[in-house]
């Protein structure tokens, strides 16, 4: 049964890379053999034990529900900005009238480290890909520039507590400090240069940019506000008394939805809670997919090999492969078994593992959450598609690697 499971889980990957061949939705594929193999599981629980498999089940759900309402919060208010057209307004302010695609590119990939540095990477995901959309470049440049913002979002958290979950469950388990996560700003920054500089290579073109300048409304500043509000208070509750961000997030949506009721008591505007139906519910379906599989890959203990990969190389070769592990298996659980499994590393060497897992997962589109977002909201972005950025983004993540290593070690 575990064979069967395995090669089920197996197909499922496949099917999101042939997804453009055979025409059918990854939100379908993985959502129909996720809930299979858990089916499955049930049915022939190993050794009979139903309740083990129960309580791994709905381990799961609550990962997944965690995120689902955290998706669906920030989504919405993405949506509402997106229809209000703030968010191209903001650009369209920022940028000039015609600018280079290499500078562009430059400006792209030190907004999507700021914006994951001071919010999560979900967030992030969805608001540089509602700036990608807006600037309506070339297909192929727009590829390019969604490598570029799926590398810089996941690269962006590395360093903060707050800005990836597991730089959070390295930092609780006492093996860095806050100080010591500082030491990888430098070489994450680096990286996404070094893959801007890869990215750009033969780019010499001048675009123009439409301006489109029109007087922003009050409400829609005051909902931007409170957006902005609610990333700066997930982040302070979090830290401060640990609320989990999805409480925060659900708060904030909750302050929206009144604020914008009291500000058009008339009935002829249109109610804020329409904008929940302009979520992308392919990409939540999509998430609901992968992270069952994901889950029952840990039900399975696939990962229980890695403390062996640990007793095979050093240290630090094996926390470079793990973190391109990370781009086929959810880093979290990677992470957590390798906490648990008492493997002794020094402060350097933890450095390396907590860049590694959060940054390693762009090497593939499904890799990480940044990675996946892209993948629902840009046509042009196919499983194959991005693996053509595949050596570049390689070559950026090691760079970034030894950087890490270097500055810690010294």
């Amino acid at each position: 049964m575990h064979v069967l499971i395995l090669s089920l889980i197996a197909l499922a990957f496949v099917l999101i890379i042939i997804e453009d061949v055979i025409h059918l939705n990854k939100a379908k594929s993985t959502l129909f053999i996720g809930s299979l193999v858990w089916i499955l599981a049930f049915m022939f629980p190993e050794g009979g034990n139903i309740e083990h498999v129960k309580e791994g089940l709905n381990e799961n759900l609550l990962e997944i529900a965690t995120l689902w309402l955290f998706l669906m919060a920030a989504m919405t208010f993405v949506a509402y900005l997106n229809q209000q057209g703030l968010i191209t307004q903001l650009v369209y302010r920022l940028l000039p009238s015609k600018i280079k695609l290499r500078s562009l590119m430059f400006m792209i990939a030190l907004l999507g480290l700021l914006f994951s540095s001071l919010a999560d990477n979900i967030t992030a995901s969805l608001i540089m890909l509602s700036l990608l959309a807006s600037l309506k470049l070339e297909p192929k440049q727009t590829l390019k520039f969604a490598a570029l913002i799926v590398f810089a979002v996941n690269s962006g958290g590395v360093s903060l507590i707050t800005g990836d979950v597991t730089t959070l469950m390295i930092f609780l388990a006492d093996k860095v400090t806050i100080t010591d996560l500082f030491l990888l700003i430098a070489p994450a920054v680096f990286g996404v240069m070094m893959l801007a500089l890869f990215l750009m290579r033969g780019i010499n073109e001048e675009v123009t940019l439409p301006k489109f300048k029109r007087p922003i409304a009050f409400a829609d500043k005051l909902i931007a506000l409170l957006f902005l509000m609610t990333i700066v208070g997930t982040l302070v509750m979090s830290v401060a008394f640990s609320v989990p961000p999805v409480l925060t997030f659900l708060f904030g949506l909750s302050v929206m939805f009144i604020t914008h009721r009291i500000i058009y008591k008339s009935e002829t505007k249109p109610n804020v809670l329409e904008y929940v139906r302009e979520v992308e519910f392919d990409t939540l379906l999509f998430f609901l997919g992968v992270l069952l599989l994901v889950g029952m890959l840990k039900e399975l203990s696939v990962l229980d090999f890695l403390p062996q990969l640990y007793q095979v190389m050093p240290v630090y070769v094996a926390n470079y492969f793990v973190g391109i592990l990370s781009a086929l298996v959810d880093n979290v659980p990677l992470t957590a078994a390798i906490l648990k499994s008492g493997i002794e590393m020094d402060t350097a060497d933890w450095l390396g593992l907590t860049y590694a897992v959060g940054v390693g997962g762009s090497l593939l589109i499904i890799g990480s959450a940044a990675g996946v977002i892209a993948l629902s909201k840009l046509t042009e972005l196919t499983f194959i598609t991005y693996m053509k950025f595949f050596h570049w983004l390689l070559m950026a993540y090691t760079v970034g690697y030894l950087g890490v290593l270097a500055i810690a070690n010294l």
